[in-house]
Order: C-alpha cells, then structure tokens, then sequence
C-alpha cells in the first residue's frame, strides 16, 4: 500500500460518470434552502463514484475544503478498524469482550460478547465516560468496570450513542498494541489519501473545523404525537449541550470513537468508495462482504422500525423504511451506511457504485425538521446516479 488511490479533485465532466444534471439541480435547491433561509450556517456535499470524486459543494459561510464534526458518521471509521483486526483473526467477535479486557467484567458484564456491543444490543446505552478520561488509562477501566447494564444483553436494541465505541476503542489497542487513533490513521485514511478525515484532532490543526451552531427551536409535544405517535422523544446523552461540547478543542483532539471525526464530505464520500470496492485490499473480501450486506440485528427502535444493522453499518433494507433509517426512499435495499447527529448523512449504494455525504455544522433543535430535511436530501441524492 504506498500509494493513496484516491484524489478529491472531482472531475471535470461529471455527467459522463452518470450525475443527472436534473436530479443534481433539484438536490443542490433543497440543500441550499435551508442556509439560504437561516436555518444552517453552512454545508458540504459531495458525490464519489469509481473512486473519483463527481461532485463537491459549499453552501453558506464555510469554505469548501474546511471540516465538520461528523458526529456517528465516525462510528463506521472505527468499524473499519475492527474489521482489519477480525480478518487477521485478532478479535472473534463471538467471544466476550471481558477476554479481551478483563476489567470490563465487573457488575455482571463478563458474558457481553464483541457482537453485541458492536449491534448496539449490548445492554449500556446510558453508560457515562467522560471524554477527557481517555488518555488516562486507570480512569478509563475504572469507568469500564463502574458500568451496569440497564437491560440483559442481547434482549433488546438500543441505540449506544458513545458508550459502546469507547470500548470498541479500548479493543483496538488491546489487539493492535498501539492507540486505535493512529491504528485507524496508519491502517485505513492514510493508505486511502483521506487527509481531510480524522479521528483525534491535535490543537494545532483544528483551525479548519467549523464550529457547531445551535438553530431553531424544539419540536413541541403536539407536532410529536402528530408526527409519530408519542409525546416525546427517548432522553440521551445526545444533547445540543453534549453535542456543542465537540467545538472544544480538548474534545476534538480526544477523537471520541462513537462521535468525535472530523472531515470534509468529499473525504467521507471516498471512504465509503472504499468499502464498496476496497482497491487496496485493507480488508478482507469475506470480512468487508458481510459487515456490508449481513444483517445481524433486526430487533426493533423505539417506534417499531428494526435496526437492520451489520457489524458497524446499517442497511437500508427492503422494508420501506429506508427513510427512517437515514437514506431516504430512492437507495437501493442494498445501501448501507451511518448518518450522525445534527443531520450528518454518509452511505454508499452497491446498485450504482455511488456513494454520497451531506454534513452541516448547523444543530436545528426542532428533531422533526431535521429527520425531514435529512429525508428529503438523501431522496435527492438518491435519484442523482442511474444504476
């Protein structure tokens, strides 16, 4: 692997690799609509396919090559990592993952398997980990061994915000022998030339990040019955003052592995080209065939949609529930990716080879705007690329 196969230059002639000049027209209106009506500071699209990158946008008061905070778009990067150490047989995800850190054992949570956690139905949702706990290692077992399962493991799904990739983390290093930020950099986005994407930002290079900005006004309780059926929505960690915290520079220079990446949509973009075609074979074809089709759990979210989650993805599915799951309706079932908070969309289609990022450091704190506004732009995007 000495030479990065990907260029973020998009290329000069964008309709001769399929991008319907149409469809592009409607998606670039309903994306500068928000910003242009005050509702996002700023936003970043772009479109790859066949390795090139077709089209990349700015909209609003942000250069095009600055970087946005992904939030769990991240979660698929470190999946990436897991998978390196599954194909080399480092980490078997049948196995507990008290085998592999015997701290994590305490409080009942030896039997939680690798699996689990990495489906999100491993019992700790909820589980607190101060970011800034990370680099001292007596801190961050303490906090693993202090954890306690709000439900038995395996039982049920729920969404694991941060808690689960924290341990996914400590799994990087246990079985790597080095810190899964330069595991993820060294192994995956340096190989790939993904410059502008990063796991742990140091001070130093944090200039180009645009900073998060809260939008809006909540959802009241009447437009959430209205639209799904309860009056309010799950309380979590994902808050807008949790997610406000990731424009400290302390923070982004953490890289919290469930949420702290940085990128530019462009850099985002290819990484998913390389799950879809892996030019460099950083994978293995087994390994990157299953966690890019194998759905593994179809347990139900808290309004009855099923995961449909691989082992770090999720797929889009058969199910007419695309849209819920963050791709919008026109994917093919086959398309899998990780959206991130705040309205963050990431996925690629193996239908048409492309793969597309849409990323926003505006926090719109009405939910239902941004579950539309991520719909309707995922739709649009979708219907960019025949097969």
């Amino acid at each position: 692997m000495t030479s990065a196969p990907f260029d973020r230059s998009p290329v000069a002639d964008p309709e001769s690799y399929g991008l319907d000049p149409e469809a592009f027209a409607a998606l670039r209106a309903r994306v500068r609509l928000d910003v242009d009506e005050g509702r996002l500071p700023s936003c970043q699209l772009a479109f790859a396919r066949a390795g090139r990158v077709i089209a990349w946008e700015a909209f609003g008061a942000a250069p095009l090559d600055s970087r946005y905070v992904i939030f769990s778009a991240t979660k698929a990067v470190v999946a990436g990592a897991m998978w390196i150490l599954i194909g080399e047989g480092a980490i078997d995800v049948t196995r507990p993952v008290a085998s592999y850190i015997p701290e994590f054992a305490a409080n009942d949570k030896d039997a939680i398997t690798v699996e689990q956690v990495m489906l999100h139905t491993s019992g700790f949702p909820r589980a607190p980990f101060a970011p800034l706990d990370w680099d001292d290692r007596d801190r961050r077992l303490d906090r693993f061994a202090r954890w306690r399962c709000n439900w038995e493991p395996g039982t049920r799904y729920e969404y694991h915000p941060t808690s689960a990739h924290w341990v996914l983390a400590e799994l990087i290093e246990r079985r790597s022998g080095g810190d899964f930020r330069m595991f993820v950099r060294e192994r995956i986005l340096d190989p790939l030339g993904l410059s502008g994407l990063q796991i742990g930002v140091p001070r130093a290079e944090q200039g180009d990040i645009n900073d998060l900005v809260s939008t809006g006004a909540p959802a009241t309780a009447d437009e959430i019955e209205a639209a799904i059926g309860i009056r309010a929505l799950p309380q979590t960690e994902v808050t807008p003052d949790a997610l406000l915290s990731f424009n400290g520079p302390d923070v982004r220079a953490v890289g919290v592995p469930g949420g702290g990446g940085v990128s530019t949509a462009a850099d985002l973009a290819l990484y998913y080209q390389a799950l879809l075609a892996d030019p460099l074979g950083i994978w293995k074809p087994d390994v990157l065939a299953d966690v890019t089709a194998r759905v593994r759990n179809r347990l139900p979210d808290y309004m009855g949609t099923p995961a449909n989650r691989s082992l770090g993805l999720v797929i889009a599915g058969d199910d007419g529930r695309a849209n819920v799951r963050g791709m919008g309706h026109t994917v093919s079932p086959r398309a899998f990716g990780h959206n991130g908070a705040g309205g963050q969309i990431a996925w690629a289609d193996p239908a048409t080879g492309v793969s597309f990022c849409y990323l926003t450091n505006g926090l719109d704190l009405h939910q239902l705007r941004e579950w539309r506004r991520t719909s309707g732009i995922a739709s649009r995007a979708g219907r960019c690329f025949a097969a």
